[in-house]
């Protein structure tokens, strides 16, 4: 796993998905919540990427230009980046227009006089 990494598994479990990881699902709210468009939410997880790959290579000692290891841990921010952007979204438009619309499981939502 550390070729695909540049560094070792439990480096990309701390770093990437709990500590960057919790910064791209933050960051995936607050785009959501002040109504940008989700094309922020990729352009923003590229950059949390770049930054990941930079604390992965000066606080544990990884390889710094490593594609693989880079895009690995990008998509992986940009997936938990993501989600979150499209469940808050989704929160958001059921609260701000609750005489439209009503909650269709974690990430919709569906027009109130709307029948199956």
């Amino acid at each position: 796993m550390e070729a695909y990494l540049g560094t070792n598994i439990w480096v990309y479990l701390v770093q990437t998905v709990i500590i960057t990881g919790g910064a791209s699902a933050m960051m995936g709210r607050a785009i959501a919540i002040t109504w940008r468009p989700a094309w922020q939410v990729v352009l923003y997880g590229v950059l949390l990427g770049f930054a990941d790959r930079f604390l992965v290579f000066a606080l544990w000692e990884g390889e710094l230009l490593h594609l693989q290891g880079f895009l690995i841990c990008t998509v992986t921010i940009l997936m938990i980046a993501l989600v979150t952007f499209r469940a808050a979204r989704a929160r958001a438009m059921v609260h701000q227009y609750p005489w439209l619309y009503k909650p269709a499981g974690l990430f919709g939502w569906e027009p109130i006089g709307e029948q199956d």
